[in-house]
């Protein structure tokens, strides 16, 4: 992939996360809808990795209130039209060049994947085109669902206290009690962000982000608990919204983006990296 590339990737994120700077508001936060999974308009196929993340910056700048995404050529062959001078976004997937198999939005792991590069318009920008109703589950089932997938993760979790925190030698992940939440939602959220760090340990995907990141280690170790956060509330029909404790991550967050062209890649991708720390 052309080293460009990387810096304009890395600068779209980075000026999703500037403009919400002052609000704590990041391009990853969404309303938990059916939508909130940018996905194929026709395959119905999530987007993973960094795509996810670049549609969710390009959804947020740009007001769009669809979560489906196709390229020029597909929306066209199901009747659609993009409309004249509507700007496309940038989705990368990698290719094995002995096979057609492609992940989207993946790190490659053998020197034999290349990337191609395709621009997606989202159904916002074409006419001609009905969005299929996608359902949303009423709130007790999506509980319902929150309550089985934490419990299936079999991390121990314990309710008391006033912070919220994974806890790394005793592989313990502390919430303030359910009472303290004022909506099921706010406490699934900071629950998904904690199980991000639980997923670091040694005995799961054994992360360790010290000599990729070195410095900048805990600001990119944040970076994954909030994507894997937002991509499981996503996935559970919940809202992802601004943590209390934004405000002391974000120039940090910043600072190793823009330093690093790299770096948005490795931390949005599936199972990114390797150890965490408390926090």
């Amino acid at each position: 992939m052309p080293k460009d590339l990387y810096t304009r990737v890395t600068q779209t994120i980075v000026t999703a996360i500037e403009a919400g700077e002052t609000i704590c508001t990041m391009p990853w936060h969404h309303d938990g809808t059916p939508i909130s999974r940018p996905m194929n308009a026709f395959t119905q196929k999530a987007y993973r990795g960094i795509n996810t993340l670049l549609l969710w910056a390009a959804a947020a700048e740009r007001g769009y209130a669809a979560g489906q995404w196709a390229t020029y050529r597909a929306w066209a062959e199901h009747g659609a039209q993009v409309r004249k001078g509507e700007k496309g976004t940038t989705i990368i997937f990698w290719k094995q060049l002995d096979t057609d198999e492609a992940e989207d939005g993946d790190e490659p792991s053998a020197r034999s994947m290349v990337a191609r590069v395709y621009t997606v318009f989202n159904q916002s920008q074409v006419d001609g085109y009905e969005t299929p109703a996608l359902p949303q589950l009423p709130e007790t089932e999506r509980i319902a669902r929150a309550e089985a997938f934490f419990a299936n993760l079999d991390i121990e979790t314990r309710f008391g206290g006033s912070e919220a925190y994974y806890h790394i030698r005793n592989d313990v992940i502390h919430l303030p009690p359910f009472s303290s939440f004022t909506r099921a939602e706010a406490m699934y959220a900071v629950y998904a962000h904690e199980a991000g760090h639980a997923t670091g340990a040694k005995h799961r995907l054994d992360r360790d982000l010290t000599r990729r990141f070195k410095s900048h280690e805990l600001a990119a170790e944040e970076i994954v608990a909030e994507l894997s956060a937002a991509n499981v509330l996503a996935l559970l029909q919940i809202s992802a919204r601004p943590r209390a404790d934004h405000a002391g991550y974000i120039s940090s967050w910043l600072t190793l983006l823009k330093n690093d062209t790299w770096a948005v890649f490795t931390l949005a991708r599936p199972g990114p990296g390797r150890r965490r720390l408390d926090g």
